[in-house]
């Protein structure tokens, strides 16, 4: 995947989009294009319905890229100026940022200012001297639910999050006691791996936003199985029967199937698909239940891409387009190797044939935007396994 460009070998220049600045020593990816495409457009598309002023906040900004296409892309997209607050808590990254950060100084509508805080003080700060973002983008090292209410509560109504978290072992599973600790939730293996932590997460952005009195809107989530990486909207009001987002998932090991339950409709399980008693659920959660992406935005923000000719690199513009695709509902995924595997076949059966197959016995199936190979669908499992049998 080519992400951006070297200008050449012996430069040490990096362009991306319209921004052409040096990364330096510290930590950058340039694999990590699609999810700075994505803080683009948004951040262009906050600017497209603004009324007034616009202030954004990169809470951890680097070498700064964010901050620059901010300002050379999105900015441009408003009449209203723009408040741009670049932070970063290493002192040795401010000589870089201000060096990378010139092409904005004196630039029509862009007011800049940068510091070198933690970002825990930047965000108290921010709320006792009352300023609020319209949009900040949170790109922490592990895991950031110890930032999220200070984030949420000095985020606009209508603001827009952007989160990423690199903490990939409590959130699949595979460190159950930090997943308690870090979510207060129970996590389990899972072939949906990358989709349990994004809802995990999720359901960890909810109550702190409830909490506040606030509502919360997925606009985007996904991942590469290293960086999990939601963007959300903040709303005034907590939405109607938004807490029926929150619940449980179960997973049966032995045969396979799978349950939901909303917290506030919690019961009994009902039995697996097990003939005989030796199955068991599994139960992850409490975690997000409801849709992991808003269709409708990302086809603004793909159809807003193309009066931005240098915002969406191919690679980003095909994951907005399989996330457009599936909103993240129904919660149930199957990846179609484990499905091979229980039957005993030679492959995988072809996903869009068995979707087709799903849907043609009227039952709603998607192919899964979250992670390749998996389909979603409220097909009840034996159903399910009968129409990979069929198709092999």
């Amino acid at each position: 995947m080519v992400a951006g460009t070297r200008l050449d070998s012996q430069d040490p220049h990096y362009r991306e989009g319209a921004a052409c600045l040096q990364t330096g020593s510290g930590f950058f990816r340039v694999q990590s294009r699609p999810s700075r495409d994505l803080s683009v457009l948004l951040a262009a598309h906050q600017a497209t319905r603004a009324e007034g002023p616009q202030h954004w906040l990169d809470l951890m900004a680097g070498c700064g890229i964010r901050g620059l296409r901010w300002g050379l892309e999105s900015a441009p997209q408003s009449p209203h100026p723009l408040a741009l607050w670049l932070n970063d808590a290493d002192p040795e990254r401010m000589d870089s940022l201000q060096a990378n950060l010139k092409p904005l100084s004196g630039h029509a509508g862009v007011d800049l200012a940068l510091s070198q805080q933690p970002a825990e003080r930047l965000l108290r700060q921010a709320y006792l001297d009352q300023r609020r973002f319209d949009l900040i983008d949170l790109d922490a090292f592990g895991c950031p639910n110890g930032l999220l209410q200070s984030a949420l509560a000095v985020l606009r109504f209508g603001g827009v999050l952007i989160l990423a978290s690199t903490d990939g072992r409590s959130p699949t599973g595979h460190d159950r006691v930090a997943a308690v600790r870090r979510f207060a939730a129970a996590a389990r293996a899972h072939p949906s791996s990358w989709e349990l932590a994004l809802r995990l997460q999720l359901a960890a952005l909810a109550r702190e936003a409830w909490m506040l009195g606030r509502g919360l809107e997925p606009l985007a989530c996904f991942s590469d199985g290293r960086t999990f990486r939601l963007a959300v909207r903040l709303h005034r009001r907590v939405g109607a029967d938004e807490e029926g987002s929150l619940g449980l998932l179960a997973r049966c090991e032995h045969c396979g199937d799978q349950a939901v339950q909303p917290v506030l409709k919690l019961s009994g399980w009902r039995a697996c698909s097990c003939l005989s008693e030796v199955g068991r659920w599994a139960v992850s959660g409490p975690l997000w239940l409801g849709p992991l992406q808003s269709p409708a935005l990302l086809q603004e923000l793909l159809t807003l891409s193309e009066a931005m000719p240098h915002s969406l690199a191919p690679p980003s513009r095909r994951l907005l387009e399989r996330l457009q695709a599936d909103p993240g509902l129904p919660v149930c995924c199957w990846s179609t190797d484990e499905l091979a595997q229980r039957l005993g076949l030679a492959g995988p059966p072809p996903l869009h044939r068995l979707v087709q197959a799903l849907q043609g016995d009227g039952y709603w199936a998607g192919v899964s935007g979250v992670m390749a190979g998996q389909l979603r669908t409220d097909a009840p499992w034996k159903v399910l396994l009968q129409r990979c049998a069929d198709l092999a």
